[in-house]
């Protein structure tokens, strides 16, 4: 399979089949483990959500940036910055984008909007993740732009880029450029790309396992019949 084959058919599996298989269960076959599940920072908290939980699951290479109040000893970097930035990752992309504003201002930051959507879309961006909000929310929707972010909010002041392409910290995940991103309406998870193949080879071989499971859960008719289906779960485990 190609690349692009590759990240297309990852679309097919929800963010939390994702999860599973990258760090979730590291005591599993099927579990890459990648990280640590608890000590780091690979996944997304409840800070943010998916504002348009039907466009399913997306994947795509991280391109992230830094915003925040304009700097008068800084003024190098522009918007076009990170769009140069997005044209050269291949594709698809996913702007991860840590906003860092004062704690007054951070719930009034409706940053991304329908202009820079549309120029971000046209080249291969297919979403963006925030720690803060976003506006427009009813022009970016026919666009099939995945926002995930903290919320919605209509206006802004004056905002500057300071970083493009480092490292950052959104939502309780740690993103470097060139990772894999996957999310929906779940959340969001990365993990590096060069571990996508065995992401993807992964999670088909735990839907088999999955399906085949709560197939039978679904006929049992007992506590008995449960403990045996679920022997050598986490949920069996003896007290």
């Amino acid at each position: 399979m190609t690349t692009q084959e590759m990240l297309d058919e990852l679309r097919q599996f929800d963010t939390p089949s994702i999860t599973n298989v990258v760090a979730t269960y590291p005591e599993s076959k099927l579990c890459l483990g990648l990280y640590n599940p608890w000590t780091e920072n690979w996944y997304t908290d409840t800070s943010i959500r998916a504002m348009y939980p039907e466009l399913g699951p997306l994947v795509g290479y991280a391109v992230t940036c830094v915003y925040s109040l304009p700097d008068p000893n800084f003024k190098r970097l522009t918007f076009m910055d990170v769009l140069d930035a997005l044209d050269a990752m291949p594709k698809p992309t996913i702007l991860v984008l840590q906003q860092k504003f004062p704690p007054e201002l951070a719930g009034k930051v409706g940053l991304a909007g329908g202009n820079m959507v549309s120029a971000m879309k046209a080249i291969g961006c297919v979403g963006l993740i925030s720690n803060g909000p976003s506006r427009d929310i009813d022009e970016v929707r026919p666009m099939r732009f995945q926002y995930v972010l903290s919320g919605i909010t209509p206006g802004h002041g004056a905002q500057a880029v300071q970083a493009v392409n480092v490292p950052v910290h959104v939502a309780g995940m740690d993103v470097a450029p060139g990772e894999i991103i996957h999310m929906d309406e779940n959340g969001a998870v990365k993990f590096p790309a060069d571990n996508l193949e065995a992401v993807l080879t992964n999670v088909r071989a735990l839907r088999d396992e999955e399906s085949e499971r709560m197939g039978r859960l679904q006929q049992a008719t007992s506590a008995t019949e449960l403990r045996a289906i679920f022997g050598g779960q986490s949920y069996a485990a003896k007290k």
